[in-house]
């Protein structure tokens, strides 16, 4: 083997072993360098899906569900059609969410106002109240982490952001 062919080989080696590290350090919580924004970005989106998931274990609801009260809270009613389409789900697969929401009491269909040949769903109160009791500890400490930002620091999280978001929306093409 050639000594190009075994820099190249030691490099993929190294990188292999930095991505193992870092999603241990990701999983496990270990402290990660100063530097690894990269790292730091994975942590925050693994942080994201164990509060969803808490947060479904907290109202006993699936993903599905969760995500369609996570809609009907945050817009407002909706038809059942509506809601499959947020969701990217068929309308027979959210009459099966809607029906385990329904059951659980967490939300309610009622004729549409204008066209009664419509359903529209509505989140319950009860659910509406304590999703948001689980959900403002979260908002807090954004909201405080946020005003404690100067405004350059603010334009450059802005920037990095945006720039995230954009990432993300050209990997879904």
């Amino acid at each position: 083997m050639s000594n190009e062919e075994q820099q190249i080989r030691g490099v993929r080696a190294d990188d292999r072993t930095d991505r193992h590290d870092r999603a241990a350090a990701r999983h496990d919580g270990r402290v990660l360098p100063d530097d690894d924004i990269r790292a730091r970005v994975q942590q925050v989106a693994v942080r994201q899906q164990r509060f969803e998931r808490h947060l479904a274990r907290a109202l006993e609801v699936d993903a599905a569900g969760l995500e369609a009260m996570d809609h009907l809270i945050s817009t407002g009613p909706a038809t059942p059609t509506e809601l499959a389409r947020r969701l990217e789900i068929s309308t027979a697969a959210m009459t099966l969410v809607l029906n385990r929401l329904e059951a659980a009491g967490h939300v309610r269909r009622e004729r549409h106002p204008s066209d009664g040949r419509k359903l529209v769903v509505t989140a319950a109160e009860r659910s509406s109240d304590r999703a948001y009791d689980l959900v403002l500890p979260l908002i807090d400490g954004m909201e405080a982490i946020v005003d404690d930002l100067g405004p350059d620091e603010r334009a450059t999280v802005q920037a990095f952001l945006d720039r995230l978001i954009g990432v993300y929306d050209d990997a879904m093409g």
